[in-house]
């Protein structure tokens, strides 16, 4: 589409949508850099999903984070419409000039229409209809492309607004904040290891489908360990990532080797931020946490499958992305080889190829 531009001076309040998983909208922190650069003179707000709040509090460029309960639904249908009430009388009151909203979710057409600023931009989705396309001033081209990164397609929505971000300003932004950074470094210190002086491991994904094996995942462990250095594995409170590092620790046992520092299920966000600011490399699958670990500036050496790396891998980091030259059939996107939540070009993965990478890493970068 021909780029429109809109009056960027005389914009006072922005609301961006981002109403996904905790590594998308993570993803969209350089949307709120670009808008402070674009119009200093402007508040930039956020609307996200409750849980996924701490991907953009205390972004120097965001004055709020108004959110969405994913369990408002499950309380029933007067707590529901409360809650949808408050949210809207809270937006409504802070007379936005410009929505720009960054996925297909229909709350931001609505949104749009009910909030009626001056101008707004939202993805260009022809099964949608007449009404989502009536819903917004601007419509950017939003084509499913895996080998164009998430924050480039972000940015186009800036883009057909008239604002062209440079390089400066696609850099991720998270920030722990002062009380993580602090339980982070005390647990460190009580653990006697190092700023930078130990690698951050955390094997899981929400979607097992992206995820390693345990017995590949311990034997790199163990060779690390054997070099020197210190492993701090990490995973969300989660029965089934709970496991799966309880699985990694019983093979590591199984080799002769001394279990990992472990901080499975026990980190806020903002914690889990604080903890891989302070690693010399992070090591992981295609997941929020890898996100994370690339906001922050620590180096980053990724395992793909399914999904792709051009699309979703670290950004603006150091890093190495291993994957299966083997498998031409990736990245399909499919929760594993016919559905069955296993990905053969995940666990064909040899510990070799992985250590290789970490040591290329490892040689190339310092902290």
């Amino acid at each position: 589409m021909i780029p429109d531009p809109i009056p960027l001076q005389e914009i006072r309040r922005v609301l961006v949508i981002k109403l996904r998983h905790h590594g998308d909208v993570l993803l969209t922190s350089p949307v709120f850099s670009a808008l402070a650069l674009a119009m200093p003179q402007a508040q930039l707000d956020a609307l996200v999903y409750e849980d996924t709040r701490d991907m953009l509090t205390l972004h120097p460029a965001i004055h709020q984070v108004h959110s969405v309960g994913r369990n408002w639904k499950k309380q029933g249908v007067s707590v529901q419409l409360r809650e949808e009430w408050r949210l809207l009388r809270t937006l409504g009151a802070r007379h936005y000039d410009l929505i720009v909203h960054l996925t297909e979710h229909w709350r931001g057409a609505w949104l749009c229409r009910w909030l009626k600023p001056l101008w707004s931009v939202g993805p260009a989705i022809s099964k949608h209809g007449k009404r989502w396309k009536k819903s917004f001033s601007h419509r950017y081209d939003h084509p499913k492309n895996a080998l164009r990164h998430v924050v480039e397609a972000n940015l186009d929505a800036l883009r057909r607004i008239g604002i062209q971000p440079d390089s400066s300003e696609r850099r991720l932004s998270l920030v722990p904040g002062e009380a993580a950074q602090d339980r982070i470094q005390d647990w460190l210190t009580e653990q006697s290891l190092a700023n930078d002086g130990f690698i951050h491991v955390h094997p899981a994904s929400r979607w097992f489908f992206k995820c390693w094996t345990s017995t590949g995942m311990a034997e790199l462990i163990a060779s690390l360990q054997a070099e020197g250095w210190p492993v701090v594995m990490t995973a969300a409170p989660d029965p089934a990532e709970l496991a799966l590092v309880e699985a990694i620790q019983t093979a590591l046992r199984q080799l002769g080797a001394r279990p990992a520092h472990s901080l499975a299920g026990q980190l806020s966000l903002k914690e889990l931020a604080a903890l891989t600011a302070q690693a010399r490399l992070f090591v992981g699958v295609d997941s929020a946490p890898m996100h994370m670990a690339a906001a922050v500036g620590t180096p980053c050496v990724a395992l793909f499958g399914p999904s792709g790396e051009r699309q979703w891998g670290p950004w603006g980091v150091p890093m190495r992305v291993v994957s299966s030259a083997q498998h031409s059939c990736r990245p399909c996107g499919i929760d594993g080889c016919g559905g069955g939540k296993v990905s053969d070009c995940l666990v064909s993965l040899s510990v070799a190829q992985v250590r290789q990478a970490i040591s290329a890493l490892l040689t190339e970068t310092t902290r």
